[in-house]
């Protein structure tokens, strides 16, 4: 079984809105269903968890009914920050998933989630126990020594953009959570679940990644979103 956690958790204060991003209205629909959307129309998804901000566990239910959502089983409430929120919704799983059961944890304002690049995540799982999007780095990356200046980069081909989603085993995924917060490593600040990996010692395994796959964290993300919902792709474009 495939289960999809969605983190919708956070306030979102960056926006800069009354409500949380994830329920801003884009062309008459939320941006948490534009993500949900994706990986319900998916036919490798056989389930869903929303991690949501408390207060509004009954809205996202009545989206699911009003915007057909069917694979949505579970919503619980997130915690003080995203790890938290994650590990929130792996424990919900427990007793409901087997060890080999496929988790695929993803932001819930990514709402441009490729099919493809959810496919690869989960065919490189399957593969290899976990798998992470990830992307080039284009750009050169200089390391700054002082605050004006710098005498040493970062070979760019060393280096790689991880994002959700991300594929994990349950058993090897629910192990993590436990051992991290017992020992309190892997958890704080800009810490996600793959991060949190490494640092317990965990190889990981790179899959597709998609530019459009953005992050909607400011307005100008948010432009950046509805500008990609109008464009049409140019059918000469191979």
């Amino acid at each position: 079984m495939n289960i999809a956690i969605i983190i919708a958790g956070g306030s979102g204060q960056r926006m800069g809105q009354d409500i949380p991003k994830q329920f801003i209205n884009v062309y008459d629909k939320p941006v948490l269903i534009y993500t949900l959307e994706g990986f319900q129309k998916h036919p490798q998804i056989d389930a869903i968890e929303v991690v949501c901000i408390d207060g509004w566990h009954d809205v996202v239910w009545a989206y699911a009914k009003q915007f057909n959502l069917t694979k949505l089983k579970w919503i619980v409430s997130g915690g003080e920050n995203c790890q938290e929120s994650i590990r929130n919704g792996v424990y919900n799983l427990e007793g409901k998933c087997d060890s080999e059961d496929m988790i695929i944890i993803h932001d819930g304002i990514r709402p441009l989630v490729d099919a493809m690049v959810l496919s690869d995540v989960i065919v490189k799982c399957e593969q290899y126990g976990n798998a992470v999007t990830s992307l080039p780095y284009n750009e050169q990356i200089f390391v700054v020594e002082d605050e004006i200046s710098t005498m040493e980069y970062i070979p760019r081909e060393k280096l790689r953009r991880v994002s959700t989603p991300q594929a994990y085993k349950f058993g090897k995924l629910d192990w993590a959570y436990h051992e991290a917060f017992e020992k309190k490593t892997g958890i704080y600040g800009s810490s996600y679940t793959n991060t949190m990996m490494v640092e317990l010692g965990e190889r990981l395994y790179f899959a597709a990644g998609s530019e459009k796959n953005i992050k909607l964290t400011t307005k100008d993300d948010l432009e950046l979103f509805k500008a990609y919902l109008k464009s049409d792709k140019d059918n000469w474009l191979k």
